[in-house]
């Protein structure tokens, strides 16, 4: 009876390029297999994470994005004195799935709950029809390289000045 050994088996992640090894006894045993992959180096010190779940794809593992997660260690950190916080969460439909996003937005000042309502109400309405247009990848990828962030701060400056702009959570709640 032979023992079989654990090999080292390369997965490439979709949205980085990056391939990463993962121990198993066969490729089979990977697929379906959930990874979390740690973005805080990448994004200069935000401390983040990107879950990823394995499938098998012509014979190459892949890995597939399913959230993108800002920690709440790196939240707390945000949150000053005398600020409001705003957040939110519902679906959108981008073409091949449903994504639930979750902004994260915090005032310069204290600000009135009409104020806090307003920039809830056009920040929902912002990225429904920012991404309505995009695949999920193209979404995860511009909520990690910040631009989606970036178009909706300066969106919602005009009804008032933000200090922090910030999808907190973007996950894929049904993938078509």
């Amino acid at each position: 009876m032979a023992i079989q050994k654990k090999k080292y088996f390369d997965v490439k992640l979709n949205i980085f390029n990056t391939t990463i090894q993962l121990l198993a006894f066969k490729p089979e045993d990977l697929e379906g297999r959930n990874v979390k992959f740690d973005l805080t180096k990448i994004l200069k010190g935000k401390h983040c994470e990107a879950n990823y779940i394995i499938k098998n794809r012509d014979g190459n593992l892949v890995g597939e994005i399913y959230q993108f997660k800002i920690q709440p260690s790196f939240i707390r950190r945000l949150i000053g004195r005398n600020v409001s916080i705003i957040e939110d969460s519902f679906l959108c439909k981008v073409k091949d799935a449903n994504l639930r996003i979750k902004p994260f937005l915090i005032t310069r000042k204290k600000v009135h709950r009409s104020v806090r309502k307003a920039l809830r109400d056009e920040a929902k309405r912002f990225i429904k029809k920012l991404v309505e247009n995009k695949d999920k990848d193209s979404v995860f990828q511009e909520t990690i390289l910040a631009s989606i962030q970036k178009q909706l701060s300066k969106k919602l400056k005009k009804t008032y000045p933000l200090a922090v702009c910030e999808l907190r959570i973007v996950k894929v709640e049904k993938a078509k």
